[in-house]
Order: C-alpha cells, then structure tokens, then sequence
C-alpha cells in the first residue's frame, strides 16, 4: 500500500471517529414510553408555541412603542427557550478544525 492510501484512510476513520458519536441518538425500544422530563418539557413547548400563536394574532396597532417593544423581547426570549429545549448537535471549535484540515488534505 502506499503512503497516501495509508494517509486517506486514517484521515476517514478520524473523520467517522468524530462524526459517528455527534450523529447518533438514543432509540427507545417503546416509543410510547416517555419519561417525565420529556412530558414536562413538551408541554413546556407547547405553552411557549401558544404564547407565539397568541402574540402573532394580536392587534399590534394599537399598542405603544414600549409594549411593542417588550412584545418583541418577549419573543426572543421563548425563541431562546425554545431552542434549549429542543437541544441539537453541538460540535466543538476543535473538531470543526480537524474536518476542514481534512478536507483541505483529501481535496
């Protein structure tokens, strides 16, 4: 084998070393189960939903620049909520840095 086979694939199997665990999720064997948690922060989900619902319906003309203006962080902060309790792939500033290295190598 030669040194740049040898090169590509330990780069891809450092590339699935970082990327398999980010992407991977827990799977319940009962999807009808759900634990407290995830019940408090659904319904938790669903408030803020109807709050933005809420919000949206309302008659924004007749509202003073102050309440506009509280209206408008009001909503920032339940987007806010809202993205912590739906949660996400983080990826740390070192692994960002490792695929691009590697992508700038393999290509």
């Amino acid at each position: 084998m030669s040194t740049r086979k040898i090169f590509r694939m330990a780069s891809f199997a450092l590339l699935l070393a970082i990327a398999l665990p980010a992407s991977s999720a827990v799977v319940s064997s009962d999807p009808l189960k759900t634990t407290g948690t995830e019940k408090t922060e659904n319904a938790r989900a669903q408030v803020l939903m109807q709050r933005l619902e809420e919000i949206k319906a309302m008659d924004k003309s007749e509202l003073t620049r102050l309440e506009k203006k509280a209206l408008r962080n009001e909503v920032r902060d339940i987007k806010k909520e809202a993205k912590e309790i739906k949660g996400g792939v983080y990826l740390s500033v070192g692994a960002i840095i490792i695929v691009i290295l590697l992508l700038i190598l393999l290509l």
